[in-house]
C-alpha cells in the first residue's frame, strides 16, 4: 500500500469509492433513504475536488494503483473531515495508515475532532477518540445520526 497526496485526477475514483463504501459498509446502521442522502448517485464533482484540495488530502492505493481509501483533514483546525476505505479493504490497515499520516501532521497535545458515523465509532474509539456528543444532521432533507468525537495527539 502506498499513501500519497490527493490530486484532481483522483476525484472520479474517490467519488466512486465514497458512494460504494457508504452504501455497502454503512447499511447496517442507516436506512436506504439515509444512505442516498449521505452519498447520492450524482455528487457535485467540482465541489468535492475543491474541498479536498483545500485540505490535506491523502489517498491509499495498492501496487497496481487501485484506490483503497482516502482521507482529508483541515490541519489548522485539527478537523478530520473524511475517512473512507473501500468495502473490500476494511480491517486491513488502510484507515489506520491514512489516520496515522494525517494525525502525524498535528503537534503533540493538539486536539483532533471528527464527525464519525455510527459505523466508524469503534474504529475511532480504538484510536483513542471519545464521544463528545451525538447529533442529528440533515442531508438532502433526511436526518442522519453521527457523533462528534475527539482526542489529544500524544506527545
Amino acid at each position: 500500500m502506498r499513501i500519497r497526496p490527493y490530486t484532481a485526477a483522483d476525484c472520479p475514483a474517490v467519488l466512486a469509492l465514497f458512494y460504494h463504501t457508504v452504501h455497502t459498509v454503512n447499511r447496517q446502521h442507516y436506512t436506504p433513504d439515509q444512505l442516498d442522502a449521505w452519498a447520492p448517485a450524482d455528487p457535485d464533482t467540482a465541489r468535492w475536488d475543491s474541498s479536498l484540495r483545500r485540505h490535506t488530502a491523502l489517498v491509499a492505493e495498492d501496487e497496481a494503483g487501485r484506490l483503497l481509501g482516502f482521507a482529508d483533514m483541515d490541519v489548522a483546525a485539527g478537523y478530520l473531515d473524511r475517512l473512507y476505505v473501500a468495502a473490500g479493504c476494511q480491517r486491513q490497515g488502510v484507515g489506520t495508515a491514512l489516520c496515522d499520516a494525517l494525525e502525524g501532521q498535528l503537534a503533540p497535545g493538539a486536539r483532533v475532532t471528527v464527525h464519525a458515523s455510527l459505523t466508524a465509532r469503534p474504529f475511532f474509539e480504538a484510536r483513542g477518540y471519545r464521544v463528545v456528543h451525538t447529533r442529528q444532521v440533515e442531508r438532502r432533507g433526511v436526518m442522519l445520526t453521527n457523533l462528534l468525537m475527539e482526542k489529544r495527539i500524544p506527545g
